[in-house]
């Protein structure tokens, strides 16, 4: 009978494995496709062949080479960059605080780090020409300010799923009206406003996104260290605690990566939402609860995922161009609703 029970075990594990090797197998897959679509399509056509040439060291016209150079590479890499960065974020956030309705968009993370780039950019020392690699940190320092207040409020008043999201509110509308304050005051700030508010990738230099992509890549990792003592967390605090893991010191830690990792996407994207809710919670939908899975999956998927929605949004309405921001938020908000309506979140547990 024993015999029985352990075979069946080892062949759930087994399946489980196999569906997980899968999973990734079609997101790699997926990256790739995106990719070389997102670098083919615009106003000014790219074939295949020319990338091909290009990456081979064979002769390619000028202008294709500039189209590939400065055009096409930083804006797919920056969208790899802070899609990714945003789903692992929204990983964390959402295993931290056990709510599928968390992410940095909604708790207000994004917000903080946004704030925290426009006040520095307003800076009379800095006004109109910040340096570019203080902004990750500084979106960073603003990003660990606002996941701090909540975390800070949640435990206050009891950590719930409709404290968090509350939480989260306030924080987004102090945010927001610190910043329209900011460009009030200093309307032509470096960011351009309105373009950064909404978020997307358009004027990205490739120069802007190493130091970015290098702290997301730390971030990521960190991320990927936390995954077991995040699933040991997901037992429940006191059994987590009864098992000898410090869970204040695994919360705060996994809350500072993603903080990390917005901030990294806020610094150079913009105030993008909705992908750090999406991506992790249909991943999870997938795969199950097991962060050591969940957690690269959901960079890979989110990185797709956002360089689909920016190829999107810069192809279907040419010549007319629409931030990625804009078309994320018209797929995020229903998706959103649709958690709400299901019930998922507002259990006040």
């Amino acid at each position: 009978m024993r015999k029985t029970s352990s075979n069946g075990a080892g062949s759930a594990l087994s399946h489980a494995h196999r569906r997980a090797a899968r999973l990734f197998a079609g997101s790699v897959a997926a990256l790739i496709v995106v990719a070389f679509v997102s670098f083919c399509m615009g106003p000014s056509s790219v074939s295949l062949g020319d990338i091909a040439a290009f990456v081979t060291g064979a002769p390619v016209d000028a202008t294709v080479a500039n189209i590939i150079v400065n055009i096409r590479m930083p804006r797919v890499v920056a969208g790899l960059v802070a899609g990714a960065a945003l789903s692992v974020a929204g990983a964390l956030i959402q295993a931290v605080l056990d709510n599928p309705l968390a992410s940095p968009s909604v708790i207000g993370i994004n917000s903080g780090a946004g704030l925290a780039v426009l006040a520095v950019s307003a800076c009379p020392l800095f006004y109109n020409d910040p340096p570019r690699e203080l902004l990750p940190l500084v979106a960073f320092a603003g990003a660990l300010v606002a996941a701090g207040l909540v975390f800070a409020i949640s435990a206050r008043a009891g950590v719930s799923r409709l404290t968090v999201v509350l939480s989260g509110v306030a924080i987004n509308a102090v945010a927001g009206a610190g910043m329209n304050t900011v460009l009030l005051v200093a309307p032509n700030v470096y960011v351009g406003s309105s373009a950064y508010l909404v978020g997307g990738f358009s004027g990205v230099l490739m120069r802007n996104l190493m130091l970015p992509a290098l702290l997301a890549v730390g971030g990521m990792v960190a991320a990927c260290c936390l995954a077991n003592r995040l699933n040991v967390l997901s037992l429940g605090r006191e059994a987590a605690h009864g098992l000898g893991m410090r869970t204040v010191a695994v919360c705060l830690a996994a809350l500072a990566v993603a903080a990390l990792l917005a901030g990294c996407a806020v610094s150079f994207g913009g105030l993008i939402g909705f992908v750090g809710l999406m991506v992790p919670h249909t991943v999870r939908r997938l795969t199950g609860h097991d962060n050591r899975v969940v957690i690269p999956l959901c960079a890979m998927c989110g990185a797709a995922f956002t360089v689909l929605c920016d190829t999107v949004a810069r192809t279907v309405f040419a010549p007319y161009e629409l931030p990625v921001g804009i078309l994320l938020s018209l797929v995020g908000g229903p998706f959103f609703i649709y958690l709400i309506m299901a019930r998922k979140g507002f259990r006040d547990e």
